[in-house]
Protein backbone atom coordinates (compact mmCIF):
# COMPACT_ATOMS: atom_id res chain seq x y z
CA UNK A 1 0.00 0.00 0.00
CA UNK A 2 1.26 3.64 -0.69
CA UNK A 3 1.65 5.68 2.33
CA UNK A 4 1.79 9.42 2.01
CA UNK A 5 2.92 12.16 4.32
CA UNK A 6 0.30 15.08 4.00
CA UNK A 7 0.37 18.73 5.96
CA UNK A 8 -1.62 21.36 5.41
CA UNK A 9 0.50 24.57 6.57
CA UNK A 10 -1.22 28.01 7.09
CA UNK A 11 -1.23 29.68 4.01
CA UNK A 12 -4.21 30.77 2.01
CA UNK A 13 -5.17 27.63 -0.53
CA UNK A 14 -5.93 25.30 2.38
CA UNK A 15 -8.70 23.80 0.30
CA UNK A 16 -5.72 22.11 -1.96
CA UNK A 17 -4.50 19.78 1.14
CA UNK A 18 -8.55 18.56 1.77
CA UNK A 19 -8.99 17.74 -1.80
CA UNK A 20 -5.70 15.90 -2.04
CA UNK A 21 -6.54 14.51 1.26
CA UNK A 22 -10.20 13.76 -0.11
CA UNK A 23 -8.90 11.68 -3.35
CA UNK A 24 -6.27 9.92 -1.69
CA UNK A 25 -8.71 8.46 0.65
CA UNK A 26 -10.83 7.55 -2.39
CA UNK A 27 -7.25 5.98 -3.95
CA UNK A 28 -7.21 3.99 -0.88
CA UNK A 29 -3.56 5.82 -0.29
CA UNK A 30 -2.64 5.60 3.42
CA UNK A 31 -1.94 8.94 4.25
CA UNK A 32 -0.39 10.70 7.34
CA UNK A 33 -1.84 14.05 8.09
CA UNK A 34 -0.41 16.96 9.86
CA UNK A 35 -2.38 20.45 9.70
CA UNK A 36 -0.82 23.16 11.53
CA UNK A 37 -2.13 25.93 14.20
CA UNK A 38 -2.73 28.50 11.68
CA UNK A 39 -3.81 25.79 8.96
CA UNK A 40 -6.68 24.99 11.46
CA UNK A 41 -7.71 28.59 11.37
CA UNK A 42 -7.27 29.03 7.44
CA UNK A 43 -9.47 26.54 6.79
CA UNK A 44 -12.19 28.03 9.32
CA UNK A 45 -11.92 30.73 7.15
CA UNK A 46 -11.73 29.58 3.85
CA UNK A 47 -13.70 26.44 3.77
CA UNK A 48 -16.89 24.85 5.00
CA UNK A 49 -15.26 21.90 6.28
CA UNK A 50 -15.31 21.05 10.17
CA UNK A 51 -11.68 19.21 11.18
CA UNK A 52 -13.29 16.43 12.84
CA UNK A 53 -14.48 15.55 9.21
CA UNK A 54 -11.01 16.22 7.67
CA UNK A 55 -9.41 13.58 10.12
CA UNK A 56 -11.91 11.04 9.16
CA UNK A 57 -10.40 10.70 5.78
CA UNK A 58 -6.69 10.44 7.03
CA UNK A 59 -5.36 7.08 8.07
CA UNK A 60 -4.02 8.79 10.81
CA UNK A 61 -3.25 12.54 12.10
CA UNK A 62 -0.29 13.86 14.17
CA UNK A 63 -0.91 17.05 16.16
CA UNK A 64 1.71 19.88 14.74
CA UNK A 65 3.95 20.10 17.73
CA UNK A 66 4.49 16.48 17.99
CA UNK A 67 8.13 16.09 17.03
CA UNK A 68 8.09 12.19 18.53
CA UNK A 69 5.32 11.24 16.19
CA UNK A 70 6.49 8.74 13.52
CA UNK A 71 6.80 11.20 10.56
CA UNK A 72 9.66 12.79 12.20
CA UNK A 73 11.81 10.02 11.99
CA UNK A 74 13.74 8.30 9.10
CA UNK A 75 12.53 4.66 10.16
CA UNK A 76 8.75 5.26 9.50
CA UNK A 77 8.67 4.58 5.76
CA UNK A 78 6.54 6.61 3.46
CA UNK A 79 6.79 7.01 -0.48
CA UNK A 80 6.70 11.01 0.16
CA UNK A 81 5.40 13.95 1.52
CA UNK A 82 3.41 16.76 0.11
CA UNK A 83 2.57 20.27 2.07
CA UNK A 84 -0.30 21.37 0.09
CA UNK A 85 -0.52 23.93 0.63
CA UNK A 86 3.17 25.47 1.85
CA UNK A 87 3.61 28.55 3.30
CA UNK A 88 6.53 30.99 2.89
CA UNK A 89 7.25 30.37 6.44
CA UNK A 90 6.80 26.40 5.98
CA UNK A 91 9.40 27.05 2.78
CA UNK A 92 11.89 29.36 4.75
CA UNK A 93 12.25 26.72 7.77
CA UNK A 94 12.60 23.80 5.37
CA UNK A 95 15.43 25.50 3.15
CA UNK A 96 16.81 26.65 6.82
CA UNK A 97 16.91 23.16 8.34
CA UNK A 98 14.57 24.61 11.00
CA UNK A 99 12.72 21.64 12.64
CA UNK A 100 10.71 23.24 14.79
CA UNK A 101 7.11 20.94 14.71
CA UNK A 102 6.29 18.10 13.26
CA UNK A 103 5.46 19.68 9.87
CA UNK A 104 9.34 20.97 9.51
CA UNK A 105 11.08 17.84 10.95
CA UNK A 106 8.80 15.41 8.74
CA UNK A 107 10.33 17.39 5.45
CA UNK A 108 14.00 17.18 7.27
CA UNK A 109 13.43 13.55 7.42
CA UNK A 110 12.09 13.15 3.69
CA UNK A 111 14.79 15.44 1.93
CA UNK A 112 17.47 13.21 4.26
CA UNK A 113 16.18 9.89 3.28
CA UNK A 114 15.85 11.10 -0.52
CA UNK A 115 12.31 10.82 -0.86
CA UNK A 116 10.00 12.54 -2.65
CA UNK A 117 8.87 15.72 -0.75
CA UNK A 118 6.33 18.18 -2.87
CA UNK A 119 5.71 21.53 -1.78
CA UNK A 120 2.46 24.12 -3.60
CA UNK A 121 3.81 26.89 -2.50
CA UNK A 122 1.55 29.78 -1.95
CA UNK A 123 2.68 33.28 -2.37
CA UNK A 124 2.45 35.88 -4.84
CA UNK A 125 4.24 38.00 -6.30
CA UNK A 126 7.02 35.62 -4.85
CA UNK A 127 10.29 38.13 -3.55
CA UNK A 128 13.71 37.40 -4.45
CA UNK A 129 13.83 35.38 -0.46
CA UNK A 130 11.04 33.21 -1.80
CA UNK A 131 12.48 32.17 -4.65
CA UNK A 132 16.10 31.51 -3.38
CA UNK A 133 14.69 29.53 -0.42
CA UNK A 134 12.71 27.50 -3.35
CA UNK A 135 16.28 27.21 -5.58
CA UNK A 136 17.87 25.96 -2.82
CA UNK A 137 15.48 23.09 -2.02
CA UNK A 138 14.74 22.30 -5.93
CA UNK A 139 18.53 21.99 -6.07
CA UNK A 140 17.89 19.41 -3.53
CA UNK A 141 15.44 17.61 -5.02
CA UNK A 142 12.82 19.18 -4.10
CA UNK A 143 9.41 19.60 -6.43
CA UNK A 144 8.37 23.43 -5.58
CA UNK A 145 4.81 23.20 -7.57
CA UNK A 146 2.93 26.01 -6.73
CA UNK A 147 -0.88 25.07 -7.39
CA UNK A 148 -1.01 27.02 -11.08
CA UNK A 149 -4.24 26.60 -12.97
CA UNK A 150 -4.48 25.14 -16.49
CA UNK A 151 -6.62 25.94 -19.25
CA UNK A 152 -6.28 23.50 -21.53
CA UNK A 153 -8.84 21.25 -20.35
CA UNK A 154 -11.32 23.66 -20.49
CA UNK A 155 -11.93 23.50 -16.41
CA UNK A 156 -15.83 25.04 -15.94
CA UNK A 157 -15.95 24.79 -12.50
CA UNK A 158 -13.25 25.92 -9.34
CA UNK A 159 -13.62 21.79 -8.71
CA UNK A 160 -12.75 21.28 -12.31
CA UNK A 161 -9.40 22.89 -11.78
CA UNK A 162 -8.45 21.90 -8.21
CA UNK A 163 -9.11 18.21 -9.71
CA UNK A 164 -6.33 19.11 -12.33
CA UNK A 165 -3.76 19.73 -9.70
CA UNK A 166 -4.40 17.14 -7.48
CA UNK A 167 -3.86 14.73 -10.75
CA UNK A 168 -0.72 16.27 -11.15
CA UNK A 169 0.11 15.77 -7.54
CA UNK A 170 -0.63 12.43 -8.35
CA UNK A 171 1.15 11.61 -10.85
CA UNK A 172 4.86 12.93 -9.23
CA UNK A 173 4.20 10.35 -6.46
CA UNK A 174 3.48 8.09 -9.12
CA UNK A 175 0.15 7.06 -8.54
CA UNK A 176 -2.73 6.31 -11.27
CA UNK A 177 -5.37 8.45 -11.80
CA UNK A 178 -8.09 9.44 -13.65
CA UNK A 179 -7.90 13.40 -12.68
CA UNK A 180 -5.62 14.37 -15.16
CA UNK A 181 -7.27 15.96 -18.24
CA UNK A 182 -4.11 14.75 -20.10
CA UNK A 183 -2.54 17.34 -23.25
CA UNK A 184 -4.07 16.46 -26.48
CA UNK A 185 -1.77 18.03 -28.60
CA UNK A 186 -2.33 20.58 -30.67
CA UNK A 187 -4.74 19.86 -34.25
CA UNK A 188 -3.84 20.78 -37.47
CA UNK A 189 -6.05 23.56 -38.81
Amino acid sequence: MTRIVLAISGATGSIYGIKLLEEFHKADVETQLIISESAKKTIALETDYLLDDISKMASQQFPSWDIASPPASGSFLHQGMVIAPCSMKTLSAIANGYADNLINRAADVTIKERRKLILLVRETPLSPIHLENMLKLARLGVIIMPPVLSFYHHPKTIEDMMKQMVGRVFDQLGIENSLVKRWPGIMEM
